[in-house]
């Protein structure tokens, strides 16, 4: 089953391939999206990287906490279900 991480505190600049492939390092990474306004088009700051397990997932979390992407530190945690 797959694993969603929710990622903050992320540059304005950072795009999605960037998002993906830092969190590659951890093992293999289903998708990667930053969020962005709808009107702008701007980063919001924040995004959700899926990986295929919850054990690739887990070691992303440990090794990727408050690292840096774009020069900001990360904030990494389980992503909780839409409340759409």
């Amino acid at each position: 089953m797959s694993q969603k991480l929710f990622v903050g505190n992320l540059a304005y600049t950072v795009t999605d391939d960037e998002l993906k492939e830092h969190f590659a390092q951890a093992g293999e990474v289903v998708s990667a999206r930053v969020i962005t306004d709808r009107e702008t088009n701007r980063s919001r700051g924040f995004g959700f990287v899926e990986f295929a397990d919850d054990a690739t997932a887990k070691k992303a979390m440990t090794e990727l906490q408050d690292s840096e992407i774009s020069g900001r530190a990360i904030n990494i945690d389980e992503a909780k279900p839409s409340q759409r």
